[in-house]
């Protein structure tokens, strides 16, 4: 790699990044920049400015951004309109936070005329492709550090001895998870530890957000979400900015058990994962936007949709959220959404979601056709005719076998 003067580092303030800040410094002799994402982990971040100031970091030179409404608005909200689930169960939380940070770190370093981006991500695990794969999306002439490819700090004990040597503080954190862990507005993660045994159930202390559907409330609760264009905007008829909406559902979700998951997932470099996931309001919105398209989707439409999703979702897994592939798909499943208004009625009850009702001024549902009373619209004998043309092929092979 040629001469690093600048680089823009995806910092948390956290062990690995504050020893990756100091590493930067004496491995490549330039400046650096810190970058904070505000994407709803429920963390102070003013602890991380002020450990960046103490590391030496020039104060114009720490950027800490409030991005909750971007995440929601046009990352969220878009791959939703997909009903977009990785391997069945995932509803990759972690995989759209990732090309979202990507592109901060790549405008800040633009504005900063910084030489390359670095990240923290280990060289075992899919976030690595993610931001690097997001970067070059973005700027293919962009330099990318990777510290976990490059050093042999692979440990904790290592990480932890470089850290002391260097004055870095580590702050130990009352009631710390033992996990590694990813949190954002829409979900919270878990790896690591127990975990790593697939076959041993994880502790109940471990969940951070939700309550145990065995202790949710005894009494269920019925709510309402209102959609436009494809996108929640309502929460029992109160209009909300985006990120308001997703904190309030995931508010609801966590009241009442929803979301947790314990999933073993295929990771795009190649090995097994297991990971156990916190995802309340997105497992209650998925199960209504699907109640609304229910209604507001042609057949055809609808099912075009569920074939392309598996497609879609991998693309957000691997990494590929910029790539001329998805914003194709992404225009077709934006088209879908034009009708996909109206109002979802649910019930929550202990970790269960039941839909109530649907509702929209575009219904394609009408009873007059789908009656199973008498109707003057729908001739019964037409099926006839409509179930010997779609035989006919049968009846054709069949004849063919006798004749052998």
């Amino acid at each position: 790699m040629s001469k690093i003067k600048k680089v823009v580092l995806a910092y948390s303030g956290g062990l690995d990044t504050s020893v990756i800040l100091k590493w930067l410094g004496d491995k490549y002799n330039c400046e650096v920049i810190t970058f904070t994402a505000d994407i709803g982990q429920g963390e102070e971040l003013e602890p991380a400015r002020l450990k960046a100031q103490k590391l030496g970091i020039k104060s114009e030179n720490i950027f800490i951004k409030d991005l909750r409404r971007e995440f929601v608005r046009d990352f969220v909200f878009p791959m939703f309109r997909a009903n977009a689930i990785y391997e069945g169960e995932y509803l990759l939380g972690t995989s759209i936070a990732r090309p979202l940070i990507a592109k901060h770190l790549v405008e800040i370093a633009h504005a900063t005329n910084a030489d390359a981006i670095a990240h923290g991500a280990t060289g075992k695990g899919n976030d690595q492709v993610r931001f690097e794969i997001g970067a070059y999306g973005l700027d293919p002439n962009i330099k990318v550090i990777a510290p976990w490819r490059e050093w042999d700090l692979n440990s904790r004990e290592k990480l932890l001895s470089y850290a002391q040597n260097a004055g870095i503080q580590i702050d130990k954190k009352p009631n710390k998870s033992p996990y590694s862990m990813d949190a954002n507005l829409l979900h919270i993660s878990y790896e690591g530890q127990i975990l790593e045994d697939p076959n041993v159930a994880p502790e109940e202390s471990m969940w951070r957000w939700s309550v145990s559907p065995k202790d949710a409330p005894n009494e269920s609760e019925i709510i309402t979400i209102g959609f436009k264009n494809g996108d929640g905007v309502s929460i029992n008829g109160e209009e909300l900015a985006p990120e308001v909406f997703w904190s309030k559902l995931n508010d609801l979700g966590a009241k009442h058990g929803i979301g947790r998951l314990d999933l073993v997932e295929n990771r795009y470099v190649g090995m097994k994962s297991r990971g156990c996931y916190e995802t309340p309001g997105g497992s209650i919105y998925l199960k209504a936007h699907r109640a609304i398209e229910s209604i507001t989707l042609d057949r055809e439409e609808a099912h075009l949709k569920d074939e392309i999703m598996p497609k879609y979702a991998s693309l957000i897994y691997n990494g590929y959220w910029f790539s001329p592939e998805r914003e194709a798909l992404q225009a077709l499943i934006n088209k879908t959404q034009e009708r996909v208004e109206g109002v979802v009625r649910l019930e929550l009850y202990k970790g269960n979601i039941m839909v109530l009702g649907r509702e929209s001024k575009n219904s394609l549902f009408d009873a007059a056709y789908s009656t199973f009373e008498e109707d003057s619209v729908y001739d019964q004998k037409d099926a006839q005719g409509f179930i010997k043309l779609n035989a006919l092929r049968f009846i054709i092979a069949g004849k063919a076998k006798k004749h052998k």
